[in-house]
């Protein structure tokens, strides 16, 4: 830093991925001095070490499962397999050019970014290498880090998310603990490369947090695709060698593999950052808010993966949003977390807004919700494409549409219209006289609404 860098501001920021810089430039937008304290790049785990890079491996993926079907509709490819360097170097391509477009935005508006380990040590100060640094609100946004099992060591051939993304091999064969997001969309990579894959789940389905069909179709889709996996068995340890691990479950099973994959999910990024020791109310490393975010303390607030909840990048971003315009004493609607859109990107895809069937069953009693699905083998596009699935709705019997769950290639691109009727709580009949381009995968969503509104022209009575 040099001197004649600022030491107090309007908002100061620990943490610079989605939510916080989401928070610095809106602050700046609406004209309050920022600071931003990072100690590694902008744009966080979603930009380098998440979103952004397993992303353009799924389109890797992508690319390769075309060019293997290639002859299935009369084209003369051939797979002849992955150069991971090659990969690599488009995946960082990728990155590089996102950063530098975001490290312009940050110095466009005049976000000062103060590079560093940061610490709170007052509830209004955050001190980083030695230098203390003030604001009249502070924004945390540490984000979160990715989390074994106990006693479960990272190293060698077992790895988390940070390891697997850097790989410059195609393993043969993996083993993927945990088949919630990470972990189906690592098994279907590297399916479509051409390794021999198998997941364990401690519960009882894929995706566990879905509506329970969406899970069974996607453990359909995965058994057609060749990709293993076990349900409802617990890990229990596991040894590595010169040529490969081997995981025993405790039920005594055991299973080899090159490699083991570790994603047990996230963890918030919060030990050691003085949260406790200003008072802040935590309850297992995350750090408890209001539903404006406020933590009680001072005029602290938190957003993004360390608050509990859906840990997704648009979720902290909105968050930073939401943060910058309440200092600003903009009065922004609380962010309602069921209607957030949810997106798998394995193949097929899974996506999702509001409630589950089970979950709108449990607010507004069984009798009070009717359910459709609308199969994707009726929708010309899909058939086009060669995918199967379909897209469920949940709605309050004469009432709105609460819940949106689809499975399908593609289907993460159908969730911006789908958010957009369960959060104005549309009733089936608004949406069904809309009218959705031919051939799309998009009418499938009109199509189950002309369903669920008891007027549906391709399904058989």
């Amino acid at each position: 830093m040099s001197e004649s860098t600022p030491r107090s501001f309007d908002v100061l920021i620990l943490g610079g991925g989605s939510g916080g810089y989401a928070a610095a430039l809106r602050s700046a937008q609406l004209g309050l001095t920022v600071g931003l304290v990072e100690e590694a790049k902008v744009g966080g785990t979603c930009l380098h070490n998440g979103c952004i890079p397993t992303k353009a491996l799924l389109h890797a993926a992508e690319v390769a499962e075309t060019a293997a079907h290639g002859p299935s509709i009369g084209v003369a490819t051939t797979f002849a397999g992955v150069d991971m360097n090659g990969v690599n170097a488009y995946k960082q391509g990728v990155i590089d050019r996102l950063y530098k477009g975001l490290q312009g935005l940050i110095k466009s508006r005049k976000v000062t970014v103060i590079e560093g380990h940061g610490t709170l040590v007052g509830p209004d100060a955050i001190e980083v290498r030695g230098e203390r640094y003030t604001g009249k609100n502070i924004v945390l946004a540490s984000g979160s880090y990715a989390r074994s099992l106990p006693g479960l060591e990272i190293g060698g051939r077992v790895m988390t998310s940070d390891q697997a993304l850097s790989l410059d091999f195609v393993p043969r064969s993996a083993i993927v603990l945990g088949g919630g997001v990470i972990g189906v969309e690592f098994a279907s990579v590297w399916k479509s490369f051409g390794s021999e894959v198998h997941i364990i789940e401690a519960l009882p389905h894929l995706a566990p947090n879905e509506d329970e069909s969406l899970s069974k179709g996607l453990e359909r889709a995965f058994r057609k695709r060749g990709i293993g996996f076990t349900l409802g068995k617990r890990f229990q340890s596991v040894t590595q060698d010169a040529n490969g691990v081997t995981v025993t479950l405790e039920d005594g099973t055991t299973q080899q593999a090159d490699i083991l994959l570790v994603a047990v999910g996230r963890g918030p990024r919060t030990a050691s950052l003085g949260y406790e020791q200003q008072g802040l109310n935590m309850d297992r490393g995350f750090v408890l808010t209001d539903e404006r975010l406020h933590t009680g303390v001072g005029s602290i607030y938190a957003v993004g993966d360390i608050v509990p909840g859906l840990q997704l990048a648009h979720r902290g971003f909105q968050q930073g949003i939401f943060v910058a315009e309440q200092i600003a004493g903009l009065n922004p609607q609380p962010i309602v977390e069921s209607n957030i859109p949810r997106v798998t990107y394995c193949e097929p895809e899974v996506a999702s807004v509001g409630l589950t069937e089970a979950k709108a069953k449990e607010q507004y009693g069984d009798a009070a919700i009717k359910t459709v699905e609308y199969n994707l083998g009726g929708n010309g596009k899909s058939q086009i494409l060669g995918t199967t699935g379909f897209i469920k709705l949940v709605r309050v019997v004469d009432g709105p549409v609460v819940g949106v769950h689809m499975l399908g290639a593609r289907v993460g691109e159908q969730i911006g219209e789908a958010q957009l009727i369960v959060s104005w709580e549309a009733h089936p009949e608004d949406v069904a006289p809309l009218i959705h381009a031919h051939p799309t995968q998009n009418e499938a969503l009109g199509e189950a609404h002309l369903a669920l509104a008891g007027k549906p022209l391709h399904a058989h009575d």
